[in-house]
């Protein structure tokens, strides 16, 4: 199957912004659609959704075409499950009903998975009996992800879904969205302007500015992109995909297996073999000439410099390559004229924390707020 499903090429015009871009939407995984407020970004979703006539331009899913020149299939004719920032449940029908709604309008010749099957997945299923009102924020957001796969779409829009809620609400509803991830075979667009909820959810990343497209690719890519200052800065960070390989009891350590090499995390994260995405924060990663021989820190490896991008602030973005993969670290540009780094130049990194997701269990072990000293 070509991983390319669907092509997104779309213009519009307002006296105070114009929207101009061209996406490519693969046909597995979630894709995030980020940047700041203002950007774009939920114009975009809303030119897929055919909810903007005003736009120009193609777009196509599939094998379909639902938009070219004169040609505009109108929303309701399009198999997209779209979930807003609120809820948008209708305030007179229960839960149950709400779902039913959108389970009615759905096209497909087929279900590819059970209501049940997505009530359970998203665990609303004590909550069917019950109106929007005595719903919380969070499970109103999860009752409203349900009736959009209850359409049986070909595409899911979710439209920063998390936005409205307190930090509370979004550390509940994000193990589901995890979930999601790992279990839905319809591919998603996700809108955000958080860099966390990217690199947690998304396999797939589109950076976006002033209506346009900076950039697209795969995450870990793109994550290296230190020539767009919006991935720079403090949000700085790395994702590296790995895999357990034991656990000890004794001092309650996981080894992981990545392909630089292993890094020791706090805690147990699963089997032998259940896969991990790591997020290590830039400004998490020492650098040093020599190993160090004694330090508190665990994780330290053999690198080589790739490269070294200035950042305002005194700051210096560092690209490097451990093994088979690509690190960056945020160090002051006083350190880095102390231990004049240059391309090609062998040093070893120092990571002293790391946020873990459980792809196995669907579960966040570690939060970017609340790292774990390595």
């Amino acid at each position: 199957m070509s991983i390319e499903a669907g092509h997104v090429a779309v213009s519009l015009s307002r006296p105070d912004f114009t929207l101009d871009v061209n996406i490519r939407v693969p046909s597995h995984g979630v894709t995030g659609i980020f940047g700041a407020s203002g950007c774009g970004k939920t114009t975009l979703l809303r030119c897929i959704a055919g909810l903007e006539q005003g736009a120009r331009g193609s777009v196509g899913f599939n094998g379909e075409l639902w938009q070219d020149g004169d040609h505009f299939v109108p929303p309701w004719q399009r198999p997209v499950g779209y979930v807003f920032q609120d809820a948008r449940l209708f305030p007179h029908m229960t839960v149950e009903r709400n779902l039913h709604y959108g389970r009615r309008r759905s096209r497909a010749t087929a279900e590819l998975t059970s209501p049940g099957e997505i009530i359970a997945m998203l665990g609303i299923g004590h909550l069917l009996d019950r109106r929007p009102a005595q719903l919380s924020g969070g499970e109103r957001q999860r009752a409203s992800i349900a009736r959009a796969l209850l359409r049986y779409p070909s595409l899911v829009l979710m439209d920063e879904p998390l936005a409205n809620l307190d930090a509370a609400r979004k550390h509940e509803i994000m193990p589901f969205l995890d979930r999601l991830h790992a279990s839905l075979k319809v591919p998603m667009l996700y809108v955000s302007h958080s860099l966390d909820e990217m690199t947690r959810l998304c396999d797939h990343l589109v950076v976006m500015q002033s209506g346009k497209v900076l950039g697209q690719g795969r995450l870990h890519d793109m994550l290296m992109r230190t020539d767009l200052p919006i991935l720079g800065g403090g949000e700085a960070s790395t994702v590296l995909d790995v895999r357990v390989l034991d656990y000890d009891p004794q001092y309650q350590l996981s080894r992981l297996q990545f392909a630089g090499g292993e890094i020791i995390v706090p805690g147990r994260h699963g089997d032998r073999d259940c896969p991990l995405r790591l997020r290590i924060m830039a400004s998490d990663v020492s650098l040093c000439r020599e190993r160090p021989q004694s330090s508190s820190i665990l994780n330290i490896l053999p690198a080589v410099v790739e490269s070294r991008q200035a950042e305002a602030g005194g700051y210096v973005l560092v690209q490097l390559r451990v093994g088979e993969v690509r690190i960056l670290a945020r160090v002051t540009l006083k350190s880095a004229e102390a231990l004049e780094l240059v391309p090609g130049q062998s040093l070893f990194v120092q990571i002293k924390s790391v946020a873990v997701k459980n792809s196995a269990e669907q579960m966040a072990v570690g939060e970017a707020n609340n790292r774990e000293t390595i």
